[in-house]
């Protein structure tokens, strides 16, 4: 066998990917799962199925946790409490930064090492180079276990701060949404006229999307730099033209019978910043009152 051994307590799809990316590489891994048998296709590949969580914990130094919620890791975990002692406890089930930050305090005081992570890949991606993983809280667990993390994918330590992994993953989850949501309302519009597919539209959108999001790094560098020390933003477009496109896609949506929901409340917060106001549009003014930060 290659490498220390690893426990992986949640064989949903997500878990069961991790448990076969680690088997791939030669390591002992010690499974568990609630149903058993979620346990077949991976002890038929030389997986030790464990009896309990706390066979489980007590089977690897590195113990990998990917369940459903944090409800879901107490109840698994809180029998299994005084087998942590000395373990490295990463903690990959997703969650807010706030229950992060509680179960970091809990590992901790049972005397666990605890790095909280956040997945960036669906299962088919896990250890690939498309993969990624945010992970926050002890660092020493990163570097103490780095060759076997690695096989998940490319690892990217954020701080100390146990919530950070959590608030990241969320981040980009929230932008992805969004994303789909406006692919969606897109492709209604496209298939409102005749001769609109959503093949034809999408090919297209994808070319622009990608072009679009090469602007962002400059937008983050305006964003930060406003925030340290006042730094007036150079990429900025008018109120009134953002205004009068996004009445031509009300308009438009209204006409097709698509929802206008979501173009309506951009309207509304661009007639609040020309209220307050704003003659030009940036992005951290949009920041600030997204976060509702003083708007002067």
């Amino acid at each position: 066998m290659a490498g220390e051994a690893v426990s992986v307590i949640g064989l949903g799809a997500m878990g069961g990917a991790l448990a076969a990316a680690l088997l791939d590489t030669g390591r002992e891994v010690t499974v568990w799962n609630r149903t058993p048998s979620r346990a077949d296709a991976l002890v038929e590949r030389g997986a030790v199925l464990a009896p309990s969580p706390e066979a489980a914990v007590r089977a690897g130094r590195l113990v990998l946790v990917c369940l459903l919620d944090y409800d879901s890791v107490h109840e698994v975990l809180d029998p299994a409490a005084g087998a942590l002692r000395g373990r490295a406890l990463v903690n990959l089930t997703n969650g807010t930064p706030g229950q992060a930050a509680e179960f970091a305090a809990w590992a901790a005081g049972h005397g666990a090492d605890y790095l909280d992570g956040g997945i960036m890949a669906i299962p088919s991606t896990v250890a690939t180079e498309e993969a990624f993983l945010f992970y926050s809280g002890d660092e020493n667990v990163l570097t103490g276990h780095r060759a076997a993390l690695e096989v998940l994918g490319t690892p990217h330590y954020l701080g100390a701060d146990p919530g950070l992994a959590a608030s990241y993953d969320l981040a980009l989850l929230t932008a992805m949404d969004m994303m789909f949501d406006g692919f969606h309302h897109a492709v209604a519009l496209a298939l409102a006229r005749e001769g609109g597919s959503a093949a034809g539209l999408t090919g297209h959108l994808v070319s622009w999307l990608t072009n679009m999001t090469r602007v962002m790094p400059a937008f983050a560098a305006e964003i930060d730099a406003h925030r340290a020390d006042g730094t007036a933003p150079v990429l900025t477009q008018t109120l009134d033209l953002q205004r009068a496109a996004t009445m031509n896609k009300i308009v438009t949506a209204r006409e097709a019978g698509v929802s206008t929901e979501l173009l309506e409340r951009t309207a509304a917060e661009l007639d609040a910043m020309a209220a307050a106001g704003h003659r030009d549009w940036n992005s951290p003014l949009a920041i600030r009152r997204i976060r509702s930060e003083p708007s002067a």
